[in-house]
């Protein structure tokens, strides 16, 4: 359910919000890291909350896409009952809860840790709003990687792709070999992702912006676009039997394994490799946006409600801090597979993917997440229409292209 079915009852929430009565920083967090990579990261915020003299509270709510355990956050913001801190993707996801005055600002704790020095501007600026801070980025994110075996491509005979063509060929042989082609998991959020990674890495970041950024309909509907969603309705081919019901680690993992060639997955994907005793860029190969090479800028960031209570509030303070400090920076995104917000820290330990998707950043081929782009019902709308596309193969390029651009002319 999509933030803004939750938002009905903010107009009386800020007088229903309850005073709880909490020991001095403790601090009750909402995520929805549950994965093996994901729950290791997450304990290295835990470790330092608690060296640092907080108490944790784990307030995990399974699900990759994280929109259950939003609803559950917002539901418990309506309720009076919020949790200290709140996971949100970096995104406009949480713009509702600000303009409803119901997240604390955070500018006390950014202008003494000098966050405008040291945080990248782009993900500073989206969690930005009205010229107050109002959540903690703590990774960026490029969702738009190609995960490949090569073992598996070996086995089929084929190496790894440099085009879009490339990648077709390498399917059939895989398929031919009796490998699955394309690992892909069954929840609609990661078939949108592999629509977004098609759109950059075969339309270009150019065609992104104006679609995404511009809301250009002439853009939707040129030959270029149309290219984007012939690829897609191909890849549909290439895709087994066993996709519905599979989680996005249980897609990586099967690459990881060899028994699937490809899969596209967010960097995150990195941690699952790790977390396999393998190696990124080695044992499994990474491919940052097949085509046209581009960092999509993305990535998770925490809210604080609105508090009554001074140690509610002294907690978040002090877990605002230490998710930003660079130790556990370096830490956290070692294990996350993102890379840190900070441009102040060392990052010579990571993997070759890792260094890969910082080259591109570092050289400019970068671009906002969508969902830095546009509100969250319209992200909605496309998550709807892209998961119908991906799973009943009597939907054409013409009907993905119609569908999109009466998204788009909405807006």
């Amino acid at each position: 359910m999509r933030l803004s079915h939750h938002l009905a009852l903010l107009g009386t929430a800020l007088v229903c919000l309850a005073t709880p009565v909490q020991a001095a920083e403790k601090a009750e967090v909402l995520h929805w890291w549950t994965s093996g990579s994901e729950s290791a990261a997450v304990n290295e915020f835990k470790k330092a909350f608690t060296a640092a003299g907080g108490e944790w509270t784990d307030a995990a709510v399974a699900g990759g896409g994280g929109e259950t355990a939003r609803a559950v956050g917002v539901n418990r913001i309506i309720g009076g009952n919020p949790t200290t801190a709140m996971q949100f993707n970096t995104s406009q996801q949480f713009y509702e809860l600000i303009d409803k005055g119901l997240l604390q600002p955070l500018d006390a704790v950014a202008a003494k840790d000098n966050w405008a020095k040291v945080v990248n501007p782009v993900v500073l600026g989206a969690v930005t709003r009205n010229g107050h801070i109002y959540a903690v980025p703590v990774n960026i994110h490029s969702n738009n990687w190609l995960w490949f075996s090569p073992a598996a491509l070996k086995k089929a005979g084929v190496e790894a792709p440099k085009t879009w063509d490339d990648f077709f060929t390498d399917l059939d042989a895989l398929k031919k070999a009796g490998i699955i082609p394309l690992a892909q998991s069954g929840d609609s959020w990661t078939q949108q992702l592999t629509f977004f990674d098609v759109l950059l890495g075969a339309g270009g970041t150019e065609l992104y912006l104006k679609i995404m950024k511009d809301h250009d309909v002439n853009a939707v509907k040129s030959p270029e676009f149309k290219k984007v969603a012939d690829i897609l309705s191909k890849m549909r081919d290439y895709l087994d039997e066993g996709m519905q019901g599979r989680q996005w680690n249980q897609a990586i993992s099967l690459v990881i394994s060899g028994q699937a060639g490809f899969n596209f997955m967010g960097d995150w994907a990195k941690g699952e490799v790790v977390v396999a005793g393998k190696v990124p860029g080695v044992d499994v190969g990474c491919i940052p946006g097949l085509g046209k090479s581009s960092y999509w800028i993305g990535g998770d960031v925490f809210v604080f409600p609105k508090q009554k209570d001074p140690n509610a509030l002294k907690a978040q303070e002090l877990l605002a801090h230490v998710m930003l400090s660079p130790e556990v920076q370096v830490a956290f995104n070692n294990k996350k597979g993102s890379a840190p917000v900070r441009a102040d820290v060392d990052t010579s330990s990571m993997d070759a993917c890792g260094k890969a998707g910082l080259q591109l950043l570092a050289s400019g081929a970068f671009v906002p997440g969508s969902d830095m782009l546009i509100a969250p019902d319209t992200d909605g709308s496309i998550h709807d229409l892209i998961g119908t596309f991906f799973t009943d193969k009597s939907k054409t390029s013409a009907d993905l292209v119609d569908g999109f651009a009466k998204i788009i002319s909405n807006l």
